[in-house]
C-alpha cells in the first residue's frame, strides 16, 4: 500500500468535509489520518489528509482540485510500503 498525504485549502462551507471524504472514499483510498483548521489570513480552511491505496495518487488529486470550493491542493507526502 502507498501512503499519500495531500494539504487542501478552501473556501469556508459546512459541506466541505463531507464532500472530501466522499471524493477519497469513491476513488478507492482509505483516509488514515485528517486535520481541519480555520485559516484567519485568509478566512478559509485548510484540511491535511493522509490515505492510503495501491491506486495513484493523481486520480484523486485531480477529483479534489475538481471541487468548486477547493482553492488549491498539493502533494505533502508519499510513501510507499513494501510487503513482506
Amino acid at each position: 500500500m502507498n501512503t499519500h498525504t495531500l494539504a487542501i485549502e478552501a473556501k469556508p462551507q459546512p459541506e466541505l468535509l463531507e464532500r472530501v471524504l466522499r471524493v477519497t472514499r469513491h476513488r478507492g483510498f482509505v483516509v488514515k489520518q485528517c486535520v481541519m483548521a480555520n485559516t484567519e489570513e485568509t478566512s478559509g480552511i485548510t484540511i491535511e489528509v493522509t490515505v492510503e491505496s495501491d491506486r495513484p495518487i493523481t486520480n484523486l488529486y485531480h477529483q479534489l482540485d475538481k471541487l468548486w470550493d477547493v482553492t488549491n491542493i498539493k502533494l505533502v507526502a508519499n510513501q510507499q510500503q513494501l510487503r513482506a
